[in-house]
């Protein structure tokens, strides 16, 4: 099942997802979706619901995770099984160490997994910004940490460069595309409402 916007956020309710995780998700959410509607009218099969659920969820499970060591996307995997979202389950599960799975092209899980990647806590970041960031804060100043965070973030560049190549736009570009403020977004009406599907106005376009 993908869940509404609404479901979603009820979801997040009922995780106690803390506040600057939920405006952390609300933006990569943005960010996502955008990303998702763009390629989808460049001819590319997606779902574009499918992408912002996904992304509003991807941290789902962190906030249960932050006093211990367990890890909180594997964690966030089996709350979307538990709850039925299985077509969520693997994006969730995937989104902090990439899963090349793609044979060269992209998926919903590869757009997720970038948007996050270009998000600091609630702001917009270029990957190099967001590799620092990681860098000083989990590489401890140990060499064998930092080199295993290097590769990673190989990784995230080779995602912008495929996301991007068929699109009209750079990837500095984004952050001028949505809106980045997470407070504009009403959901607390949704999650209340009965079941919608995902719109531009929810998103805060």
């Amino acid at each position: 099942m993908i869940p509404t916007v609404g479901q979603c956020f009820r979801l997040i309710d009922e995780q106690r997802m803390l506040a600057n995780i939920r405006d952390h998700s609300i933006i990569v959410a943005r960010i996502a979706t955008r990303l998702a509607e763009e390629l989808q009218a460049t001819g590319h099969k997606l779902s574009v619901p499918l992408v912002t659920a996904a992304a509003l969820l991807h941290d789902i499970g962190k906030t249960a995770c932050l006093d211990s060591e367990r890890d909180h996307a594997a964690y966030g995997r089996e709350i979307c099984l538990a709850h039925g979202l299985d077509e969520l389950a693997e994006i969730v599960g995937g989104h902090v160490r990439f899963q090349d799975n793609s044979c060269g092209t992209f998926s919903e899980y590869d757009i997720v997994f970038y948007a996050d990647k270009r998000v600091t806590h609630e702001q917009v970041v270029s990957l190099d910004e967001r590799e620092v960031y990681i860098l000083e804060r989990y590489g401890r100043n140990d060499p064998q940490r930092l080199a295993i965070i290097r590769e990673h973030c190989r990784s995230w560049r080779l995602v912008e460069a495929r996301l991007f190549a068929p699109l009209g736009f750079a990837p500095g570009e984004v952050a001028g595309l949505i809106d980045r403020d997470p407070a504009t977004c009403d959901f607390a009406g949704e999650a209340a409402a009965a079941p919608v599907e995902p719109d531009k106005i929810a998103m805060g376009y």
